[in-house]
């Protein structure tokens, strides 16, 4: 399973951490990760309208629902260890939370190869619930963000006891949905899904045969912005490095008892369900975050979820959560 870590991608990163460490004079132009970020986010909205106009949508609503619940659910537990067990500050602590909120496309696919190794089928549904858990827990991020931005963490009955509260709320949930970030990405969602499949045909070899070649670009730069400040990780590596194998085992465990029970799937559909609330993001998110909470360390959110938590679930959490889904269907 170590040759999963063995990729383009994440070579790139390490690559980008490494000239940084070094002290190379190796630079980004100021726009790029901007312009690398967007393209990103409309990539991966556009496969998952691609994914969700395939689905039956009556027989995918239980589906849809429990992304929801996950994709709002997780991040906001993991926004409450990190401040209150681990107490980092509230905007690293939304950035964070976001990525943990949200799914891990290269998780998933090694899991697929898992599942396939395996022989073990699956139902189509995970992937629906892949693209719909990107944006909730972005959201979620951005509006905790909003929060302490605002002051309003240390004045929670501000949010609930007058008209003033309501209009901040109103503002916050305006902000957080009209963000850039998400605007991408939900709207990409929805070309995938209402444009025609010819007209598609003759955009997606754009969106598909340099997606892994922009990727890799984009975390080298993030590999450069890791390392200027890894002096700071330092400060809290310990507690979050123990956060970041501790998080996609409680995300783990709700996904397990979502898919077995709540949605019924089978072994491989439980296990899919696993990985996906046990994985972070490390493409949607940390671009969403990059724009939207710059003040947020980058070699806090992307060292946890690409450094930390990434090889864990590749090398330790795919076999556990297939274990422990056979264990339940028993």
């Amino acid at each position: 399973m170590l040759s999963n870590l063995l990729i383009p991608a994440v070579l790139f990163f390490a690559l980008g951490f490494f000239a940084q460490v070094i002290r190379s004079d190796l630079k980004f132009p100021p726009d790029l990760a901007k312009a690398l970020s967007i393209y990103l986010l409309l990539g991966i909205g556009l496969h998952g309208g691609i994914e969700l106009a395939k689905a039956d949508f009556g027989a995918a609503v239980d589906a849809v629902v429990a992304a929801l619940a996950l994709g709002f659910l997780l991040p906001l537990l993991a926004y409450a260890i990190l401040r209150w067990l681990g107490r980092i500050d509230p905007l690293n602590s939304s950035a964070i939370a976001a990525h943990y909120g949200s799914v891990s496309a290269g998780t998933f696919l090694t899991a697929l190869a898992f599942l396939e190794v395996q022989n073990v089928a699956h139902e189509t549904y995970p992937i629906i619930m892949l693209a719909i858990m990107e944006s909730p827990a972005i959201i979620i991020g951005l509006l905790l963000a909003k929060f302490s931005r605002t002051g309003m963490e240390a004045q929670p009955n501000d949010v609930q006891g007058n008209g003033g509260g309501h209009s901040v709320m109103r503002e916050l949930l305006r902000d957080a949905f009209t963000n850039g970030s998400v605007i991408l990405l939900l709207g990409a969602i929805v070309v995938g899904v209402v444009a025609t499949p010819p007209s598609l045909q003759k955009i997606m070899p754009f969106y598909d045969q340099i997606f892994m070649g922009v990727l890799s670009l984009f975390l080298l730069e993030m590999g450069m912005e890791a390392a200027k400040r890894i002096g700071e990780f330092r400060k809290v590596g310990m507690f979050l490095v123990g956060f970041g194998i501790i998080m996609p085992l409680i995300g783990a465990a709700i996904g397990l008892l979502v898919g077995h029970a709540i949605l019924g799937f089978s072994v491989g559909g439980v296990t899919l369900v696993a990985v996906l609330a046990a994985s972070a993001s490390y493409i949607a998110v940390p671009p969403a975050m990059r724009l939207a909470i710059p003040e947020a360390n980058p070699s806090f959110y992307l060292t946890l979820s690409l450094g930390v938590t990434f090889p864990f679930n590749v090398i330790f959490g795919i076999p556990l959560y297939y274990e422990l889904a056979q264990w339940l269907a028993r």
